[in-house]
């Protein structure tokens, strides 16, 4: 297997061409990395969000941490340069985008990334972000 395909193996899918959904994956990933109380995840939040930017990177750090403790295994991430993202990263943009719209969609995608049955409080912690990007006309759309 040469680089390219193993890179195309571990990052299937492109970036997500909607604005807001990039901020989400960017902050997420800085925060997976480097903890939650990464200064970088909270400027892009600041700088995207504007006075408003308090509720997002509260509920988003309370998002990350919900995962990170009811997974069951380990969530893969890529780091903040890559032009690629993971399936858990698209499975991530995917329940942000649907939890309101489709929730059975979420539910059975976040089942499958945390490796869970009882996802009720990571789901809601989830549509509390989603609803947080929408309230301050930053929806994210996959």
């Amino acid at each position: 297997m040469t680089d390219t395909q193993t890179a195309m193996a571990l990052l299937p899918h492109a970036l997500p061409t909607c604005p807001n959904a990039r901020v989400a994956l960017f902050a997420m990933r800085r925060m997976g990395a480097y903890g939650l109380a990464d200064a970088q995840a909270a400027h892009l939040l600041f700088s995207a969000f504007g006075q408003g930017f308090r509720r997002p990177l509260v509920l988003l750090r309370a998002l990350m941490a919900d995962l990170a403790s009811a997974s069951s295994g380990t969530i893969a991430i890529a780091p903040c340069c890559c032009a690629r993202m993971t399936s858990a990263e698209s499975a991530m943009l995917t329940i942000l985008a649907r939890v309101e719209t489709a929730p059975e969609v979420a539910r059975y995608l976040m089942a499958d990334l945390l490796g869970i049955r009882r996802i009720d409080g990571v789901l809601t912690s989830a549509a509390a972000v989603a609803m947080a990007f929408a309230d301050e006309g930053r929806p994210v759309i996959v």
